[in-house]
């Protein structure tokens, strides 16, 4: 049975997959940009920065494993602060993964989703926040609470 608290950790039941026209290719391929050509020379020397062009950074490919199970979902409080989950941020899930302790967890319960992490202690599973005053709640087989995905990667907004 859960103990009904003041504080509630990260609900996302109002929060919901991001909505599209938000992120409208956020989880689109991101097409590499086209190669550059060098030009030939008949006197000097091609620039050293050459050298150092890198490939630009696919974050699909970097964040997203099975694009069929993974969803976006914004998350609302700051019980997982420390372990770098903030209001409002962005979370990745992958329904695709399976949980193992210390990962990071969106879970089905009471009609709410909730962010918890998974840990597991004297052979039980907990979920449980980064605030030490909220209780871990007790995920067992025949209970309340159904892990749905592992949050695999955030994306956050910087005050600019």
């Amino acid at each position: 049975m859960v103990q009904p608290t003041s504080r509630r950790p990260l609900p996302l039941s109002r929060a919901h997959p991001a909505p599209q026209e938000e992120f409208p290719d956020l989880l689109q391929p991101v097409s590499p940009p086209e190669p550059e050509v060098a030009e030939a020379r008949t006197t000097g020397f091609p620039s050293p920065a050459t050298d150092y062009r890198k490939r630009r950074l696919d974050i699909t490919a970097y964040l997203v494993r099975n694009p069929a199970a993974t969803f976006l979902f914004k998350a609302r409080g700051d019980a997982l602060a420390r372990s770098g989950i903030h209001d409002g941020d962005i979370l990745v899930v992958d329904k695709s993964v399976e949980p193992r302790p210390g990962q990071v967890v969106v879970v089905f319960g009471h009609g709410e989703r909730l962010v918890k992490r998974l840990v597991g202690r004297a052979g039980r599973l907990l979920l449980v926040s980064d605030d030490p005053l909220t209780p871990a709640l007790e995920l067992r087989p025949d209970g309340e609470f159904t892990v749905w995905g592992v949050v695999v990667g955030t994306f956050k907004r910087v005050p600019a």
